[in-house]
Protein backbone atom coordinates (compact mmCIF):
# COMPACT_ATOMS: atom_id res chain seq x y z
CA UNK A 1 0.00 0.00 0.00
CA UNK A 2 1.51 3.42 -0.94
CA UNK A 3 2.08 6.03 1.75
CA UNK A 4 1.06 9.68 1.55
CA UNK A 5 4.13 11.98 1.33
CA UNK A 6 2.53 14.55 3.67
CA UNK A 7 1.08 12.46 6.53
CA UNK A 8 2.97 9.17 5.93
CA UNK A 9 -0.23 7.10 6.31
CA UNK A 10 -1.46 4.48 3.86
CA UNK A 11 -3.43 5.78 0.87
CA UNK A 12 -6.35 3.56 -0.13
CA UNK A 13 -7.61 3.48 -3.71
CA UNK A 14 -10.92 5.26 -2.92
CA UNK A 15 -9.15 8.28 -1.38
CA UNK A 16 -6.14 8.44 -3.72
CA UNK A 17 -5.06 11.50 -5.71
CA UNK A 18 -1.95 11.06 -7.86
CA UNK A 19 0.31 14.05 -8.37
CA UNK A 20 4.07 14.61 -8.73
CA UNK A 21 4.45 10.87 -9.26
CA UNK A 22 3.13 10.07 -5.77
CA UNK A 23 -0.20 9.05 -4.25
CA UNK A 24 -1.74 11.55 -1.79
CA UNK A 25 -4.85 11.81 0.35
CA UNK A 26 -7.02 14.53 -1.22
CA UNK A 27 -6.78 16.88 1.83
CA UNK A 28 -3.02 16.29 2.10
CA UNK A 29 -2.29 17.69 -1.39
CA UNK A 30 -1.80 21.29 -0.25
CA UNK A 31 0.40 24.25 -1.18
CA UNK A 32 3.65 24.27 0.81
CA UNK A 33 3.40 28.03 1.36
CA UNK A 34 -0.28 28.99 1.88
CA UNK A 35 -1.70 25.54 2.71
CA UNK A 36 -4.48 25.83 0.10
CA UNK A 37 -5.89 22.46 -1.04
CA UNK A 38 -4.78 21.69 -4.60
CA UNK A 39 -6.18 19.58 -7.42
CA UNK A 40 -4.20 16.95 -9.23
CA UNK A 41 -2.49 18.64 -12.19
CA UNK A 42 -3.75 22.10 -11.20
CA UNK A 43 -0.62 23.28 -9.44
CA UNK A 44 3.09 23.89 -9.82
CA UNK A 45 6.02 21.92 -8.38
CA UNK A 46 9.41 22.96 -7.03
CA UNK A 47 11.91 20.49 -5.50
CA UNK A 48 9.20 17.81 -5.42
CA UNK A 49 6.81 19.94 -3.35
CA UNK A 50 3.42 21.26 -4.56
CA UNK A 51 2.61 25.00 -4.75
CA UNK A 52 -0.47 26.83 -6.00
CA UNK A 53 0.25 28.61 -9.29
CA UNK A 54 -0.84 32.07 -8.13
CA UNK A 55 0.35 33.73 -6.07
CA UNK A 56 2.72 31.35 -4.25
CA UNK A 57 4.76 29.68 -7.02
CA UNK A 58 4.95 32.83 -9.12
CA UNK A 59 5.98 35.00 -6.17
CA UNK A 60 8.53 32.57 -4.77
CA UNK A 61 10.14 31.20 -7.94
CA UNK A 62 8.92 33.36 -10.84
CA UNK A 63 10.74 36.27 -12.46
CA UNK A 64 11.37 39.28 -10.27
CA UNK A 65 10.71 42.64 -11.85
CA UNK A 66 11.19 46.20 -10.77
CA UNK A 67 7.73 47.29 -11.88
CA UNK A 68 4.79 44.97 -11.29
CA UNK A 69 1.83 44.91 -13.62
CA UNK A 70 -0.68 43.80 -11.01
CA UNK A 71 0.11 40.13 -11.65
CA UNK A 72 2.09 37.68 -9.59
CA UNK A 73 5.28 39.71 -9.88
CA UNK A 74 3.76 42.41 -7.69
CA UNK A 75 3.00 39.92 -4.87
CA UNK A 76 5.81 39.24 -2.40
CA UNK A 77 6.09 37.07 0.70
CA UNK A 78 7.93 38.12 3.81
Amino acid sequence: MPKCPRCDKEVYFAEKVTSLGKDWHRPCLRCEKCNKTLTSGGHAEHDGKPYCNHPCYAALFGPKGRFGRGGAESHTFK
